[in-house]
């Protein structure tokens, strides 16, 4: 099967270039300028950029991940391919550790069947201090041979796992973590600047949600923050959704990290895609009011209604990111982290078309996924 995009504004790692692209089999072939060389499906001037790359996600479309529901994972993915997102890991939150363990497992029967890109324990292993919507009765403390039993239920599927650095057997934790290719995720933390520095030695490499769940900088006690964006080894997270960040504190933490060790997340519950109402985030009660997410008890910020293209478009139109720029920190580094660079993450010849056709505001019109369209451009 081949077919060519044609009268694109293609967004590539180079630039935004006017052209066209051919795709066979699944993959990118072709990038040309100018007029296409035959005929093609024109995208009368719209954008071409990279399908969006999500490695932090609870759940959309009234459906949790948590709950492990194979039908309610459906729900999800195909709520957010809608709006960009082509790769999408599942993330987990605090809960008791046979429910974590059966809920990995029906989440790795979607990992083997292409659904989902991997899975994310958020918890148990973090700081009932910063625990933000987590159940603080359930949390743990790390240990190398208890989550070895939640490796062995995911059967190589749980791709991250974030921890509090600060913990006791936090660190042998993260060194089973790295030794079983999981990535460490250093978050919902109370630790100060020299643990979390450890953390990264210890291999941690990714900062979960930078900034939230973790005390703020301070200029004689910098803590989490300063170590996590100024470490050249870690890719920060960001919830660009105008609630948990302001765009002036994504912009400083961009203009430290670079689009290279930046990616966005959305961070995404059961309401995203849904309405206001009273949803569930694992054992958890979230009221959503005006689209933003709280625990009913206590009124921590649970979550995000965000959906990616969100997140990419207010990149561009409130932060100032370029759509190159925006582009890598939706998409591309967000692949680096999972070690799918080589795959996908840009419009480039020999990668996946997966793809997300933009209109001149940056809203949704079409979406491909290894080249077979999801929603096709009118």
């Amino acid at each position: 099967m081949s077919i060519t995009l044609a009268d694109a504004r293609i967004v590539t790692p180079e630039g935004v270039h006017g052209g066209w692209l051919t795709i066979e089999d699944g993959r990118i072939t072709h990038i040309g300028q100018g007029s296409a060389p035959g005929p093609g499906h024109s995208l009368a001037g719209r954008y071409v950029v990279p399908g969006f790359v999500d490695i932090h996600n609870h759940g959309g479309a009234g459906g949790s991940f948590p709950t492990g529901d194979p039908d309610q994972a459906s729900r999800i993915a195909a709520l957010h391919s809608r709006h960009g997102t082509t790769t999408l890991m599942a993330s987990l939150v605090t809960a008791t550790l046979d429910d974590l363990a059966g809920a990995t497992s029906a989440l790795a029967d979607l990992c083997d069947d292409g659904l989902l890109a991997g899975i994310h324990f958020e918890g148990p292993y973090i700081s009932k201090a910063r625990c933000g919507a987590h159940n603080p009765a359930l949390l743990r403390e790390p240990s190398p041979r208890e989550f070895g039993d939640l490796l062995r239920a995911g059967r190589g599927h749980v791709r991250m796992l974030t921890i509090a650095a600060e913990l006791p057997g936090a660190l042998d934790t993260i060194r089973e973590a790295v030794a079983n290719n999981v990535i460490a995720a250093l978050g919902h933390s109370d630790a100060t600047y020299e643990q979390t520095i450890a953390g990264i030695d210890a291999g941690g490499s990714v900062a979960t949600h930078l900034y939230n769940a973790m005390p703020p900088l301070h200029h004689r006690d910098p803590g989490p923050i300063a170590a996590l964006l100024q470490d050249e080894r870690v890719t920060i997270e960001l919830i660009n959704d105008g609630v948990h960040l302001h765009p002036a504190m994504m912009r400083l933490a961009y203009d430290v990290a670079g689009p290279g060790r930046t990616a966005l997340i959305t961070d995404a519950m059961a309401a995203a895609g849904m309405g206001d109402g009273v949803y569930g985030l694992g054992p958890m009660k979230v009221d959503v009011v005006d689209g933003v997410a709280r625990l009913a008890d206590g009124g921590s910020i649970a979550g995000s209604t965000l959906t990616m293209d969100v997140a990419f478009r207010r990149s561009v139109q409130q932060v100032g990111l370029s759509l190159p720029e925006a582009a890598e920190v939706a998409s591309l580094t967000p692949a680096r982290v999972l070690g799918l660079a080589d795959r996908l993450g840009s419009v480039s010849v020999g990668k996946q078309a997966d793809l997300v056709v933009l209109s001149d505001d940056l809203e949704v019109a079409g979406v491909m996924k290894h080249g077979n369209w999801i929603t096709e451009p009118r």
